[in-house]
């Protein structure tokens, strides 16, 4: 196989979930009416939880721009990444996903283009998000808009890895929506997306610890840093490490003869 054959395949499975999604408009309001609602509403709230007055602006600029933005923004990766994974149970499902995985090509290249593409959606609709808070005059850095790109990349390859294993044990398609809902909300509610970890340690250090060692957590901070223009190599070496164990468990778990596929009876 040529690096042309993979090049054609990769943009195929990219092209064929950029259609999807601009065909599918419902798909596009519905991810940001949930970022935007806690945006507009519920931010209000967490800023009197966290005792900030709402004048001077100096206070309410760093609750919106510093804490609740980078944390909407990895709720829109990681909402994103399980609907990603619900699309590969649904073609599971009709067989257009059995067909891709028979195709010459390594399957754990074709896993990582279908990552890719769930990935630029996600990166599409975060870009979006932030021009709308931009009205909202919740601004950034303007070079932070472009040291966020890296970071979203690699934030969402490994939200939408972790979605991409969950997705190998789901048969059928009724049952992923409670995994989704035992993944997301624990992930989301225990991790510094709304809260500063300090926060959570005068209440709990328990859950400030789950909080710390929480991939969701550090996607969070790496965005966070990069928003405006540092470096967290903490955050970075974290999240990379998650994708990779993430990943490589989701190519196993496709495997039809090493992983969950072959306990289900059938192959992907």
């Amino acid at each position: 196989m040529s690096f042309l054959h993979y090049w054609r395949a990769m943009w195929g499975i990219v092209g064929r979930e950029l259609w999807r999604f601009v065909t599918q408009r419902e798909r596009f309001i519905s991810a940001l009416v949930r970022p935007l609602v806690w945006l507009f509403v519920f931010a209000a709230g967490f800023r009197a939880a966290l005792g900030l007055a709402i004048t001077p602006p100096y206070e309410t600029y760093i609750l919106y721009e510093v804490y609740i933005t980078p944390g909407l923004i990895g709720m829109i990766q990681l909402f994103n990444g399980m609907q990603s994974s619900l699309s590969m149970v649904y073609d599971r499902e009709m067989g257009s996903m059995r067909i891709l995985m028979v195709c010459p090509l390594p399957r754990w290249f074709l896993l990582l283009s279908k990552l890719l593409a769930g990935t630029g959606v996600s990166i599409l609709q975060v870009y979006v998000f932030l021009a709308i808070a931009w009205f909202y005059d919740i601004h950034a850095p303007w070079q932070g808009y472009l040291w966020i790109m890296p970071t979203l990349l690699l934030s969402g390859l490994m939200l939408g890895a972790l979605g991409l294993l969950l997705s190998s044990f789901i048969k059928q398609l009724e049952n992923f929506a409670g995994v989704m809902n035992f993944v997301i909300f624990p992930m989301f509610f225990m991790s510094t997306a709304l809260y500063p970890l300090w926060k959570m340690r005068e209440s709990s250090v328990f859950l400030s610890k789950l909080a710390e060692y929480n991939p969701f957590s550090q996607a969070v901070e790496m965005i966070r840093f990069a928003l405006y223009g540092q470096f967290d190599q903490q955050a970075f070496i974290y999240t990379l490490a998650a994708f990779l164990i993430f990943m490589a468990a989701a190519i196993i778990g496709y495997n039809p003869s090493k992983g969950m596929m072959v306990k289900k009876g059938g192959a992907a």
